[in-house]
Order: structure tokens, then C-alpha cells, then sequence
């Protein structure tokens, strides 16, 4: 790949002031005229993404692909812009002594050093547009989109890496910045090299804290309090630096005190290859984990209870022909507070399928996720699925070539039908639209609609027409010597539209 310095722009989902209040400040209890005024739905105004530095390796080559769905109502303003993110030191990031200990360069003010440039800058709504990186030495990146730009605004960045710890494809999707993240399946075991990346957006410094809880509930950290992340800056903290404790799986808790980030695990492995773990959707008593590769020879279970109670659970896997128990792991026990993992092999047994959890009795808050591997003795690769929200009026995922792409969809409940749009491709094409039926309790995996005359990468967008709700994920796939590459991301709702109450009359005249 052609080195390119890539920007991607501070980020955030947001809107303009009014409708951001508008999404998130509804009455208690709306009678039926209120609740008629609140069904208005307006495309948000404004979103920001982060994307975490790729890799350290020299070996690494990493594209990032930035789509934005063509959305009604937008208007013809707006841009959307990709920057740099400043680094912590190098020295810093090699040793891990300095991580957590809350002190970037020139105390803090490193985003300040130089102005980044925009260097990927899309051109209009509907096609995609990418750029290239090599080696390891590529930062974070921050983004922001507003006007047309800003609706389901979606950035892919991948990685393959050649050869060492991590070796394989990896795969994530920029994330708006938040306050609180949930990452079951990471580990500080020796034979892992995890890192969670805190990227900051914003103009003043965020302060974060860190907490590891394992199978015998939180691990003891000296360091993981008050991590201070300057402005427009971006430091990976490596979590075997965070504790003593050696634990296969561990459940990480990213909680800000002040400010935002974006935040993201990125899970090496010595022997398994790698892949960056995403958040799990917020704590909920039901959770779907949808896009189990057929050929999958492993998967585990990782799963926490952020509160002192225990959660029971069923386990229920969504194949082609309906819902299955599998066999010996009818239920799980999450004691509160513990980390619990669950081995249920090759599960899948050669379909597709997505794991459905839910209470067997009360419900208890849970966050999950599955650690997945492909292929067999040294020709092993790993990723990650983690529970996810509904794909709901419109999901995208970008970044998808036309081979080596499955399109994952689950319907767990009643029956769906669904709407797939290939875009126009990043170099020519024009968009391709089907329409599927998803029969309840079942996963199908389909191969990916693609724009007829492709040239270059393009997008996909998952809107429910009917029924549901439906939960999707796209898996990547790639032969490096002879290891089955693969990276999964999953394809909650962009959000790209918000619930605008309508004003009960004119103010307007009592203003002086």
C-alpha cells in the first residue's frame, strides 16, 4: 500500500444543541398528545468518530474507508473531515512504565505541538472514500461530520499484519467518544498483548480510570485510577501494566471522570493471531451475539455482571433451521462482580449462527462477548464478537471488497424482512439493493449484494423494512501463508436520526 498520512477528524455523535437535548431529555410519563409531538424524527446535524492507532508493527498495512449513507432531509451543506491524533512519547508506548500514570509530553499539552492537516476528506454522501497506511508508526485518528455528512456517518479501519504477535487481519469500527465501556474477553495473560486505546476529541484533557475484574472479581491496580488522556491525543495502556494478576479472561471497565473518549482493546496473541475487541453494548438482561463464522473450530463465552447480583442465563445458538441449546451448556451462572468464561467449542458445527442469551428467571444486567478462532495447530487466527444493539431502521459497514465478505443477519424473536444496499463503489459502480426474509429464531449468512461495474472497496447499508428486531455482523476474510484470516465487526444502528419533540406553541413572544 501506498503510505499515506492519514487525519481523521475529533469525534462524537451529536447534534446541534437543541436536538441532542431533544434525544435525551423525554418526560417520565408522556401522555398520548406528547408522545404524538416527540415522533418526529430529524437527521442528527453533527457526528465525530475516533479510530485507534493500527499497529506498531513495520509489518502492518492499514486502509480506512469512510462512508456516509444518503439520508432524506439533510440539505446540501456539510462536510466531513479525518485527522491526526498526537501521540504519547514513544518511549512511553514501548515500555508501558509511563502508562497509567496519567502524564503526556509537555505536560498534557501534545495535541498543541503542531496543527493536523485533513488528509481524507469525503466528497459526497452515498460513495465511499479510502486511504492507505504502512508500517507502524500510523496515529490515532479523529473525526468530525455535520450537515449531510453527519447521518450514519461509518469509518472502517483494517489492518493485516504479515507475521509476529497480532499476525492476521484486524478490524474495528471508529466509535463515537462516551463515558463508560465494557470490554468482557480481554486478558493479561503471557501469551497476550492487550491494549486499551483512549483517544480524547476534545479541547481540555479527560480523566479516566480503569478497572480489571477476573474469575474472582476485580484485580487489584496501584495505577489504573485517574489516567489522564491530553487534549486531541490518543495513549494505548497496556493492561498487564495495570496488575500483577496473570488471568486468561478478564473483563476491562473503562469509566470518565471528566471529558469523553473513544476507547477500544486491541487483543494480540502470541500463538492465535489478534483483533481488536469493541465495547459491549450497555449491561441489559438479554443479549444477542450475532455472526458466528461456520467454520469456526472455537469459540468461548465471556461474560460479567457489572452489580452484585448473580445472573442465570440461557444459551441459545440462532442457526439456519431455528434456535439450538447446545448440548452441555444449556444455561450459564455469571456470579456478580467475577468474570466467567465458557468454552463451547465448535459450536456452530458448521452453519451459521449467533448466540442469544437470556435470563432464566429475573433479569440481571450482563455484558458479553465471544473470542472466536479459525482454522487448526499453527494456522490459528482470532477475533472477537461482542453483544450488540439491533440493527434498527439502518446499520452500515464499510470497507467491503466483493469476495472474501459474509453478511451476517438474526432475527431471535419474530420473523424479518430486511432491505441490503450495496453503495456505489470508492472508484465506480453503481448501488445494487435486495430485499431478505428472515425467518424467526434463525441466522442466515448471505454473500453481500455488490454494485454492479465495482471498482474499489464499497459500503453496506441493513434497513428493517418489517418485523424484528434483527442483529447483524460482517465478517472480512483473508489468506495470510496459509491462515485463515478473518475480522468481525458487528452493525448496531448508526443513530443517523433522532426524536424531535414539537414545541406546544410559539415562545417566541415572550422574549424581550
Amino acid at each position: 500500500m501506498n503510505r499515506t498520512t492519514l487525519s481523521l477528524i475529533a469525534g462524537t455523535t451529536a447534534l446541534a444543541a437543541v436536538t441532542g437535548f431533544a434525544a435525551l431529555s423525554a418526560p417520565d410519563a408522556p401522555d398520548t398528545d406528547t408522545a404524538a409531538k416527540a415522533a418526529a424524527q430529524l437527521p442528527v446535524e453533527r457526528t465525530s468518530l475516533l479510530c485507534p492507532a493500527p499497529s506498531t508493527s513495520d509489518l502492518a498495512e492499514t486502509s480506512y474507508t469512510s462512508f456516509t449513507p444518503v439520508t432524506k432531509g439533510t440539505g446540501s451543506g456539510g462536510k466531513a473531515e479525518l485527522r491526526e491524533a498526537a501521540e504519547e512519547s514513544a518511549d512511553a508506548s514501548a515500555d508501558g512504565e509511563d502508562k497509567g500514570k496519567g502524564k503526556g509530553k509537555d505536560d498534557g499539552k501534545s495535541g498543541e505541538d503542531k496543527p493536523a492537516k485533513p488528509v481524507l476528506t469525503p466528497k459526497e454522501p452515498g460513495k465511499p472514500v479510502t486511504g492507505d497506511s504502512s508500517g507502524g508508526d500510523t496515529p490515532a485518528l479523529v473525526g468530525t461530520a455535520d450537515g449531510r455528512f453527519a447521518p450514519g456517518w461509518t469509518v472502517q479501519e483494517t489492518t493485516e499484519v504479515a507475521a509476529g504477535t497480532g499476525r492476521g487481519l484486524q478490524g474495528v469500527n471508529c466509535t463515537a467518544p462516551d463515558t463508560d465501556f465494557w470490554f468482557p474477553g480481554a486478558s493479561t495473560d503471557a501469551d497476550r498483548t492487550d491494549y486499551v486505546h483512549l483517544t480524547n476529541p476534545d479541547d481540555s484533557a479527560a480523566v479516566v480510570d480503569i478497572e480489571l475484574y477476573g474469575k474472582d472479581g476485580a484485580l487489584k491496580s496501584a495505577v489504573g485510577e485517574g489516567i489522564t488522556v491530553p487534549p486531541h491525543s490518543s495513549e494505548p495502556v497496556l493492561l498487564s501494566t495495570l496488575t500483577g494478576e496473570r488471568q486468561t479472561n478478564v473483563t476491562v471497565h473503562v469509566n470518565v471522570r471528566s471529558g469523553r473518549v473513544g476507547a477500544a482493546v486491541q487483543a494480540l496473541d502470541d500463538k492465535l493471531g489478534g483483533d481488536w475487541l469493541a465495547a459491549s453494548t450497555d449491561p441489559s438482561g438479554s443479549l444477542v451475539l450475532p455472526g458466528i463464522p461456520e467454520d469456526a473450530t472455537s469459540v468461548r463465552l465471556v461474560a460479567f455482571t457489572p452489580g452484585d447480583a448473580d445472573a442465570d442465563l440461557k444459551v441459545r445458538l440462532a442457526s439456519p433451521s431455528g434456535p439450538i441449546t447446545p448440548a452441555g451448556h444449556e444455561t450459564v451462572h455469571v456470579k456478580g462482580g467475577m468474570t466467567t468464561a465458557v468454552d463451547l467449542g465448535d459450536v456452530t458445527r458448521g452453519e451459521a449462527g449467533s448466540l442469544v442469551l437470556t435470563p432464566t428467571d429475573r433479569s440481571v444486567p450482563v455484558v458479553a462477548a465471544l473470542r472466536v478462532v479459525r482454522g487448526k495447530g499453527d494456522k490459528q487466527e482470532t477475533a472477537f464478537i461482542p453483544a450488540t444493539r439491533p440493527v434498527g431502521t439502518r446499520a452500515t459497514s464499510a470497507d467491503n471488497s466483493g469476495k472474501g465478505g459474509t453478511l451476517s443477519l438474526t432475527a431471535p424473536g419474530a420473523a424479518a424482512t430486511v432491505k441490503v444496499t450495496a453503495s456505489a463503489g470508492s472508484e465506480g459502480g453503481t448501488p445494487v439493493s435486495k430485499t431478505y426474509t428472515i425467518k424467526a429464531g434463525t441466522t442466515q449468512d448471505i454473500e453481500p449484494p455488490a454494485p454492479g461495474g465495482l471498482k474499489g472497496t464499497y459500503a453496506l447499508t441493513v434497513e428493517t423494512v418489517s418485523g424484528g428486531p434483527v442483529y447483524g455482523a460482517r465478517t472480512l476474510t483473508a489468506s495470510e501463508g496459509g491462515v485463515p484470516a478473518f475480522t468481525v465487526q458487528t452493525l448496531p444502528d448508526d443513530r443517523g436520526t433522532v426524536a424531535v419533540p414539537e414545541a406546544d406553541e410559539d415562545l417566541s413572544v415572550l422574549q424581550k
